[in-house]
């Protein structure tokens, strides 16, 4: 870890310019995904990178201004942007003022690439942060530092915690930069609906009449917007109450299965595996260790 400090003699207190932690990567490779690095600079240098860098990056700015150069498109990059650079993606960046601050992260991970795509940085992405809002960015990118700072041995595991969370506010930051995604009516009403049935296992068509569409519309829309069908969505909800009971009660698996609609406890077994990869005796025991 590079580390450098300064007193700020104006408030009594001390600045930090820049940081870049590169931990020892060893147990935490087996994780899905991890970090690889995290750094500060307040005085941001010149950047090149001609074939792309090994690993996926990510940038957030919050004072000054500089250049951006992706796939040979210049952008320039005013405070309060963010920006994404797959790995292998060819790009440079450089401070057009006296000072330019980057925050910048990379992941690595047999998941990660999963992860980033399911989060929308599948593509070199630049987009306005909302500055009254990056509080909670700013507080996982911390914590990822402080984690490192603290703990040489496990720190990393600790790290690669606030990663997954600082990659999620990002993706909705993201999305409030460019415009909230809009649900369509439809999937609210058909979710609303599924939410107070599922237990009765409701068929596509009368989920179809309570959203005001047809089957075959409904099924587009929640793919585009769920990523799944209706019918895997009432699976997935059944399993999410089956999840709070198991955690929540003693009640037996044969009575959760039943409560949740289920036909009998083999197949509430076998569904439950499926999406949580582990049986709900399984889940249980591994929540009431917690």
């Amino acid at each position: 870890m590079i580390l450098l400090r300064y007193n700020d003699f104006s408030t009594g207190g001390e600045l930090i310019l820049k940081f870049y932690d590169y931990p020892i990567i060893s147990k935490e490779s087996s994780l899905p995904v991890f970090l690889v690095s995290v750094g500060l600079n307040e005085w941001q240098y010149h950047v090149k990178c001609d074939k792309g860098d090994n690993y996926a990056k990510a940038l957030y700015c919050t004072k000054g201004s500089g250049v951006l150069i992706m796939n040979g498109e210049k952008h320039i990059i005013k405070p309060y942007t963010a920006f994404f650079i797959p790995a292998g993606c060819p790009h440079e960046y450089y401070s057009t003022d006296e000072s330019w601050d980057t925050h910048w992260i990379k992941p690595s991970g047999k998941s990660c690439p999963d992860m980033l795509k399911a989060l929308g940085f599948d593509k070199p992405k630049i987009f306005p942060l909302p500055k009254e809002e990056i509080t909670y960015l700013d507080h996982c990118f911390r914590c990822m530092h402080e984690a490192l700072l603290s703990d040489k041995v496990d720190g990393n595991f600790r790290a690669s915690g606030y990663l997954y969370s600082f990659f999620i506010e990002l993706s909705r930051l993201a999305a409030k930069g460019k415009g909230s995604v809009q649900i369509a009516p439809a999937v609210t009403k058909a979710i609303a609906y599924i939410d107070e049935n599922y237990m009765k296992q409701p068929g596509l068509e009368s989920i179809s009449k309570a959203a005001g569409v047809s089957s075959q519309h409904l099924c587009r829309l929640f793919r585009q917007t769920l990523n799944c069908r209706p019918m895997e969505y009432i699976a997935k909800r059944k399993i999410q109450a089956a999840k709070m009971l198991l955690a929540e009660t003693q009640k037996t698996v044969d009575q959760i299965a039943e409560e949740t609609g289920f036909c009998d406890s083999s197949y509430f077994c076998k569904i439950f595996k499926r999406f949580e990869s582990i049986t709900p005796s399984q889940f249980r025991s591994i929540e009431q260790a917690l």
